[in-house]
């Protein structure tokens, strides 16, 4: 194993893809051989990604009561989860946020709503181009948009007002994605990233890890991302939500999560993988490991409707001697 990674990791610098094969073949690493593959994957983050955590802050700017059925979400209309449900919040309450998480650091914000998706010209998405505006004129953050499916029209308008990324994530992989969600298609999440893609945005892509699916399947999700070449992959660990279908799901061990962080890089050598949702719980003092298995972005100052650490915490954790 100790040769087959080294072969890999030389194959990655001389620019040529892993197979499906391979990849499945270093998911049995263990031992002194996880230690070397976590190690790997790092150095083809120092040497082909950017080699720096980008800082990425959301706000839920309207939550709660979606038609979709994501077995995952505390959001769902389908689930009992208590969750505080709001329209979308006023245009200072989310301007503040985006102020107060610039002046601890970020480099994105990016404004989050539920529901399937919102429509180009509607009450809702003209206030929310508004807020895009404002942010763009009165701080240096990089703006994201995560508002469901979209058409072409809508990220044309996105664009203008200065938003430079968009949100949306294909969940899982293909093969697993019907045991999650029911009330759409894989195909319908592949269209609004094309579209996003089609307007020369960028486009921020990945999913939740830990829902039951297996290894391979988590490989055949990123070799999908790869193939569509998104630009960014937050990698959220399943948190389980009671009144969800997932409430009982066990959770991944550290090692697993590590191990899938390393893999995700040797596949997107090049791509800006992010820690998402669920790593504090997941990993724990663990949690620069990922930084050092290939991460290069990550979520901080909370998620979509649970708390997070403290910003300065994680920012202390980013600025740990080894990690620099």
């Amino acid at each position: 194993m100790d040769k087959f990674i080294r072969e890999c990791a030389e194959k990655v610098f001389a620019g040529k893809n892993l197979g499906e094969e391979e990849a499945n073949r270093l998911a049995q690493a263990s031992g002194a051989d996880f230690l070397q593959l976590l190690a790997s994957a790092g150095k083809i983050k120092e040497g082909l990604a950017e080699n720096k955590v980008d800082l990425c802050s959301i706000i839920s700017a309207k939550t709660g009561k979606c038609s979709e059925d994501c077995a995952f979400c505390a959001q769902s209309a389908h689930h009992n989860t208590g969750v505080q449900e709001h329209e979308l919040l006023d245009e200072e309450v989310i301007l503040a946020k985006a102020k107060q998480m610039a002046k601890l650091g970020a480099h994105r914000f990016d404004i989050v709503i539920s529901g399937k998706g919102i429509k180009h010209g509607t009450t809702d998405f003209n206030r929310i181009l508004s807020i895009m505006k404002r942010i763009k004129q009165e701080t240096e953050l990089e703006l994201c948009g995560c508002l469901g499916t979209l058409t072409e029209e809508g990220v044309k308008a996105l664009k203008e007002v200065g938003v430079t990324r968009y949100n949306h994530n294909l969940e899982t992989a293909r093969s697993f994605f019907s045991k999650i969600v029911s009330t759409h298609t894989y195909e319908e999440r592949l269209e609004t990233v094309r579209a996003v893609k089609k307007e020369g945005m960028e486009i921020c892509c990945g999913g939740i890890i830990g829902m039951g699916e297996s290894m391979a399947q988590r490989i055949e999700f990123a070799i999908t991302l790869r193939e569509l070449d998104v630009d960014a992959v937050p990698l959220n660990i399943l948190l389980p939500v009671a009144g969800t279908r997932l409430a009982e799901q066990p959770g991944l061990s550290p090692w697993e999560v590590l191990k899938t962080i390393a893999i995700f890089r040797f596949l997107l050598p090049t791509k800006n993988i992010r820690y998402a949702g669920g790593r504090e719980k997941a990993l724990g003092e663990l949690q620069p490991l990922g930084i050092l298995a290939g991460l290069n972005g990550m979520l901080i100052g909370g998620y979509l409707t649970l708390p997070g650490v403290e910003v300065e915490k994680d920012l202390e954790m980013l600025n740990t001697p080894q990690l620099l």
